[in-house]
């Protein structure tokens, strides 16, 4: 079983990544081709109080955030949250030296900001299934220069300025992450496109089963287990793609199923709402009503 160790401090990874101590507690600009990891890293599993922001090339260790491993296939930045599993595993298929920058930030250095809790609200930070951000050329130097200015400010004279300028650059920095993840998620359509196409097959699947009164409806949850994504990833791709959120998705399926039911005679409207796991039919009745403007009584009579 591997060793869960937690990073409390930044100096605390500094010592971990064999490098200098950090020129401020709170903030550090890190030269990733200085990075030095032990060897056994392979038996180590970590948990960090900070958010840190990467941008490298030629990445010498496989990252692993939570069960996934992050997707550098194509992209260059990453994004890790505070709290959360990471491990690595030595990457063999280098062959290049690794290059690049970390920003670890302390939420201490955002306290007494608006930044500290809409930092929590950049979804990229908290996926299960992790696909680094991919830049063009010119995209990765402003990205660059904006980590470089962070530096900058934090390396001068501190003064009452220093944490609003650098707090600026840094929600400058993640507003253009959330411009370039949400074009990402756009020219990558097939591949998202697959994912719809068996988002809808698990659905109709779960609506074909006897079980749903034992069950209930099927959630967020089980539906971004069985694609293998976290709900943020899911529903922010199914957004991007259709508009709705899963939690839609699953409702649109109910409800197409509902009508097919009430169109036979044969079970009453609170029969059909047990069917279909709702232990209240006035729950399945407002449901039904906000999808379709008619009470499902009133579904019923189009038919008669």
């Amino acid at each position: 079983m591997k060793e869960l160790k937690r990073f409390k401090k930044l100096s605390d990874y500094h010592k971990f990544a064999n490098i200098a101590a950090p020129e401020h507690p709170l903030i550090s600009l890190i030269d990733y081709s200085l990075i030095q990891y032990p060897s056994n890293t392979d038996d180590l599993k970590w948990t960090q109080d900070y958010y840190t922001i990467g941008l490298k090339r030629n990445v010498t260790h496989k990252l692993f955030y939570g069960q996934q491993a992050y997707d550098f296939d194509e992209g260059l930045m990453t994004f890790i949250a505070p709290n959360q599993v990471l491990s690595l595993r030595n990457n063999p298929n280098v062959m290049h030296k690794p290059s690049g920058w970390l920003l670890l930030i302390h939420p201490d250095f955002l306290w007494n900001s608006p930044l500290i809790k809409q930092i929590k609200q950049y979804e990229f930070f908290g996926y299960s299934i992790n696909e680094a951000l991919f830049l063009s050329e010119k995209e990765e130097q402003m990205m660059v220069g904006l980590l470089k200015n962070i530096q900058h400010e934090y390396q001068s004279n501190i003064d009452k300025f220093s944490q609003k300028i650098v707090i600026s650059q840094l929600e400058l920095l993640l507003n253009y992450a959330e411009r370039f993840y949400e074009r990402q998620f756009i020219t990558r359509k097939i591949s998202n496109h697959q994912i719809l196409e068996q988002l809808e097959t698990i659905l109709v699947d779960y609506f074909k089963e006897d079980n749903l009164i034992e069950n209930g409806l099927p959630t967020v949850q089980a539906v971004a287990d069985d694609l293998n994504l976290s709900p943020n990833y899911l529903s922010y791709m199914l957004k991007s793609l259709t508009g709705q959120s899963t939690q839609q998705h699953i409702h649109n399926v109910l409800i197409e199923r509902a009508k097919e039911a009430l169109s036979d005679n044969r079970l009453s409207v609170s029969e059909i709402a047990y069917h279909f796991g709702f232990e209240h039919p006035a729950s399945f009745t407002k449901l039904f009503k906000s999808k379709t403007e008619m009470s499902p009584m009133e579904f019923r009579k189009t038919f008669n």
